[in-house]
């Protein structure tokens, strides 16, 4: 049997499988972006699949911590028209 990926939500600290996560990375030359693939380089952060979580993200800026820059709000945009 295949181990299942787990990963930690940043807003509300639960692991789960990596399947039911977004995960939102910089990319090495600035930008950041929704992961699709869950392969592109960059550092990234993980974020429950759950339009509640995506909200409290945005309240209170915690993927401009993790991710170390200023999140655009449009991204928060394209997460909750995912949901």
């Amino acid at each position: 049997m295949r181990k299942i990926p787990m990963r930690t939500c940043v807003v509300t600290g639960e692991r789960l499988e990596k399947r039911d996560l977004v995960r939102v990375v910089r990319t090495p030359d600035g930008n950041v972006i929704i992961d699709k693939t869950g392969k592109v380089n960059g550092r990234g952060a993980y974020l429950k699949n759950d339009l509640d979580t995506f909200k409290k993200a945005e309240e209170t800026k915690i993927l401009n911590k993790k991710l170390e820059i200023e999140v655009p709000s449009s991204i928060y945009e394209e997460l909750k028209s995912r949901v």
